[in-house]
């Protein structure tokens, strides 16, 4: 055991909350039994069988209400693995649930027994008949093939709220569709084929075309059974036009009956079949969707009325006029959204009565837009709108930045809502539709509805096409309070089918919580069909079951999770994943969503229970070491948790009185720290990259390796000395050159000058010159300390150098420019709570500016550009998007070259510092898809803005990647003055 390997016990829960009666029992401690382990890692290889109790816990949640645990989780990387395991699960009774990006909010992602996760291996887009057409994996998100199409003037029809975190196939499989999609753009609508695995491991591409007869000789059973299906439905007048008028409306509920209708063969009917299958039929290994054009003139409001109905009473004026969307928040919704940044702070103050229409017109030119806005206009005469608080405009709009915060206060209502609740409650999300003529009506027997049963839910949703949604929050835990919901339920269920005739699941899809009402809805007769059919497509039963079908009435009350009360800055988290996509190590360990899942099932557990010992003994490694600490995951969580924070306090929490006392000693004599660092690099030059490995290597294994970097040989050498010499008299800026930057040089084979040189140069160039302290030596931003969770040296270091700034800066008189935007960030923000009161005062009257920010504002326009490259990519860094620079740093990137690519897969790199040398393989695996993209092509430059993320694209792509201003001053400089 290493020397200073950490106490798992240090992360035991400070206070037992159980045992909760959902915890995870004590027999599951030894993690998937045998022989279920050793059958799988014999089939599939032990990379791709997740077996420990902690694998099984963190993918035993979704953004629903249940929580069921698996036995096994298998990773598959292709259609072979897909068929080896249904076909073990045939031979050995078993079932099996895929599960993509788990966002379902109905438990669909969830299953008792064999879940197979097809997100890591499945992403990818190819662009067909230039935008036309797009071929897309399932594990591919909705943002993400959007950012492709986009380039061609297209985009998908379905446009679901959690578009950041759902995927592809997630998205068919529910039918999902969102604010726009209505009844016409959704997946049934715009899925052009389908390449699908039937659960007796048959593959089926539904364009190709010999696909009926390939088909026919595999399945002859399933062909004749869906034909008679066919055919007994058309035969059957009343039941076709039940069918048809179904489906006037949005409707998710149960299997698409119109699909016998639309289908003459069996594959046809198998396309429309799968399509909000739920994965009940077969598992969709490729989606090719018809795109829609993509219009980019919009005009927006937010309009506030009075009340919910009066606001519903209007959207159908809107729906005439031509809008695209018509989305209702209702008082509890808008109040709410005061927890995402952006929302104005004064609608926490609006009246609970309040509610609001986001409308908005799409056209593809300015000319058919101003038709659009003289309709509003025309709208907006006849209503009676409100301004209960001063940031209420009710105006239309084509401002890019206003519509963007409308939207994402929109699209953050289940995370908004949910995050409001009282801690240790359940979320549950609704989802139905009427006629859209009669949602008035519907709203106002909702509202009484809810407050018979003692609910005061949110409500919001997609008006123009009569669907909404809203959001209730009880007591798992609470049989009481269980049973309030189930009578709730009941009364819904009525409601929404007898009065309204309308659909209990309009976008959602049934999953477990409808299932139970489906004959309600649907009628004996084609609720039993549907029965038939999945017989007909899976007889054993292997695919999904208790998702769509359920014949016990109560289903909808099993599995239902308590929230225990974890750590306060994770206890709004209502598990959706929206985070996941954005996190460094999603496809090595775990995710924000599953640290946080993890931590809650400890909490459930009692003191010393052999799987709370389980859980914490994995989570050291899996959360609280491979966390980059890079908190993009709070810029992905509308309501802004932030588990990289959690994750830097876990670590605190591990260390030892000891190692504080050696961090904060290491921050007071940090001068020297700093020459032995740089003294270290040098001597690496000389030394060779094997031998430092094999030292490093071994140093890792005696002391720990969280604490002791491995070396690298993209590390690049040591920092040129001295520092160019500035004046004071006459500066522009201070320039405050990180100890990154101070410690290593630039990459290997770069001719120029340093990245110290070529700020003082380009900024003396643009007539904006800067001056270097002479006693920057010894200073940090304090980020070394507080990444690793040291708050007594952050605090030393943090006090020191806003002390220090401010008498640079002449107490704020000048800008303090910031080469690393790490630091940058660090010393604008992340050293705030360290700071004594009297230091806090100092760091209010600092103007913290990164060097991109500077370049681009201050340098850009004053210089003359004499040469570009023909090609650059980028790599923003996370802290850019943090403190909102990115587009400065396209800005100055696109004067250096002609062609500028930022590639759709980059995210944070996960070098954070130095957590690359102490965990390469996360920075290995959260560079890998950017790395893939980037090495498709060659380009002229490779441009970034923080030293130690350039050396962690390098590690990843094998190119030199370099501060983007060093590109400045080489395209601006003057033929023949030296570099």
């Amino acid at each position: 055991m290493p020397l200073l390997e950490p106490d798992p016990g240090s992360l035991r829960p400070a206070a037992p909350h159980g045992p909760a009666p959902d915890r995870v029992p004590d027999a599951m401690a030894g993690g998937t039994p045998e022989p279920l382990r050793g059958e799988l890692t014999a089939l599939l290889g032990p990379d791709k069988v997740l077996w420990k109790v902690s694998d099984l816990v963190r993918y035993a949640c979704d953004a629903s209400p249940y929580r069921f645990v698996p036995q096994v989780v298998v990773v598959a990387e292709d259609i072979d693995d897909i068929s080896a395991v249904l076909s073990y699960a045939h031979g050995r009774g078993r079932e099996v649930v895929f599960r993509a990006a788990g966002t379902s909010l109905n438990g669909q992602a969830q299953g008792e027994d064999i879940l197979v996760d097809v997100r890591r291996h499945w992403a990818g887009i190819e662009v067909l008949d230039g935008g036309a057409r797009a071929r897309i994996r399932p594990g591919t998100t909705v943002v993400r093939a959007n950012a492709s199409l986009a380039r061609h003037g297209r985009v998908l029809g379905p446009d679901p709220a959690s578009a950041i975190a759902c995927t592809i196939g997630g998205v068919v499989a529910n039918n999902a569709s969102g604010m726009t999609a209505g009844t016409a753009r959704n997946s049934y609508r715009t899925v052009a084929s389908l390449t699908f695995v039937l659960p007796t491991g048959t593959v089926v591409d539904t364009a190709h075309p010999a696909a009926d007869e390939e088909l026919a000789h595999a399945e002859p059973g399933l062909c004749a059974g869906l034909m008679a299906i066919k055919a007994e439905i058309e035969a059957d007048a009343e039941l076709t036009a039940r069918i048809r008028a179904k489906y006037e409306i949005k409707n998710t509920n149960g299997y698409r009956l119109d699909a016998f209708l639309d289908g003459a063969t069996p594959v046809e009917i198998l396309r429309g079949l799968m399509v909000g299958s739920e994965g009940t039929f077969g598992f969709l290994s490729e989606v090719v969707f018809d795109t829609l054009e993509l219009d980019r003139e919009l005009s927006t409001a937010l309009l506030f009325f009075p009340t919910l109905s009066a606001a519903a009473a209007a959207v159908p004026r809107f729906n005439d006029a031509g809008a695209i969307a018509v989305e209702l928040m209702d008082g509890n919704t808008l109040r709410a959204s005061v927890s995402v940044e952006g929302v104005p702070a004064d609608w926490a103050r609006l009246p609970q009565e309040t509610t609001a229409l986001l409308v908005e017109f799409r056209a593809p030119d300015e000319a058919r837009l101003a038709t659009y806005e003289r309709a509003a206009a025309e709208v907006l005469s006849g209503l009676e709108l409100v301004v209960p608080v001063a940031s209420v405009t009710n105006e239309f709009t084509r401002d890019a930045k206003t519509i963007a915060g409308y939207w994402k206060a929109r699209k953050a209502f289940v995370t908004a809502v949910g995050g409001a609740r009282p801690a240790g409650t359940t979320l549950i999300t609704e989802d139905f539709a009427v006629p859209p003529s009669r949602l008035a009506e519907a709203c106002e027997a909702l509202l009484r509805l809810q407050s018979r049963h003692g609910f005061d839910a949110a409500v919001a949703g997609h008006a123009a096409h009569g669907n909404l949604h809203f959001l209730l929050a009880f007591d798992a835990a609470d049989p009481a309070d269980v049973a309030r919901y189930a009578a709730f339920m009941d009364d819904f269920c009525r409601l929404t089918v007898e009065r309204f005739d309308g659909s209990l699941k309009a976008e959602h899809a049934t999953g477990r919580n409808i299932a139970p009402f489906l004959e309600l809805e649907w009628g004996a007769k084609a609720t039993e069909l549907m029965w038939r059919t999945k017989q007909v497509i899976d007889p054993d039963g292997v695919l999904a079951p208790r998702i769509v079908l359920d014949r016990d009435p109560k289903a909808h009350l099993r599995g239902l999770k308590t929230i225990p009360k974890v750590e306060l800055i994770a206890d709004p988290c209502i598990e959706c994943g929206f985070c996941e996509p954005t996190c460094p190590s999603a496809d090595l360990t775990t995710t924000p969503r599953q640290r946080i899942v993890l931590r809650r099932e400890m909490t459930r557990q009692p003191a010393g229970s052999p799987v709370q010992d389980g859980l914490l003994d994995a989570y050291g490694y899996d959360a609280v070491d491979t966390c980059a600490g890079d908190s993009t995951c709070k810029l992905a969580c509308p309501v802004g948790i932030d588990t990289g924070a959690l994750m830097k306090d876990f670590r605190h929490r591990r260390h030892s009185p000891r190692e504080e006392r050696i961090a904060a000693l290491t921050a007071r004599h940090f001068g020297a720290v700093e020459a032995s660092a740089r003294l270290a690099v040098a001597a690496a030059d000389r030394a060779g990259d094997r031998l430092l490995q094999a030292v490093t290597g071994l140093a890792r294994k005696a002391v720990r390796p969280d604490l002791v970097p491995q070396w690298l040989p993209q590390l690049p050498g040591a920092a040129a000395r001295p520092l160019p010499r500035t004046a004071r008299t006459g500066a522009h800026a201070v320039y405050y050159p990180a100890c990154v930057n101070r410690v290593f040089g630039e990459p290997e084979g770069c001719r120029g000058p340093s990245l110290p040189q070529a700020v003082v140069a380009v900024s003396r160039r643009a007539g904006r010159p800067v001056w270097i302290p002479g006693d920057v030596v010894g200073t940090c931003c304090a980020t070394i300390w507080h990444s690793k969770g040291y708050a007594a040296g952050t605090t030393v270091m943090a006090n020191r150098i806003v002390e220090t700034a401010w008498g640079w800066t002449a107490g704020g008189t000048l800008p303090l420019v910031v080469d690393a935007s790490s630091c940058t960030l660090g010393i604008a923000h992340e050293v705030v709570p360290y700071l004594t009161e009297a230091n806090r005062e100092l760091h209010a009257e600092l103007t913290v500016v990164d060097s991109v920010v500077w370049a681009a504002d201050e340098l850009l326009p004053r210089l003359t550009v004499l040469r570009r490259a023909e090609s650059a990519v980028l790599h923003p860094t996370c802290s850019m998007r943090h403190l909102g620079d990115e587009e400065h740093l396209r800005t100055v990137a696109q004067a250096c070259a002609e062609e500028v690519v930022v590639p759709d897969d980059v995210r944070c790199c996960a070098f954070a510092g130095d957590r690359g040398m102490l965990h390469k393989e996360l920075t290995e695996s959260a560079t890998a898809r950017e790395a893939a993209e980037v090495g498709v092509r060659e380009y002229d430059a490779y441009l970034s803005a923080n030293r130690m993320c350039e050396v962690g694209m390098e590690h990843a792509t094998g190119r030199a990647y370099r501060s983007v201003l060093l590109e400045l001053e080489r395209v601006t400089r003057p033929a023949g003055l030296a570099g």
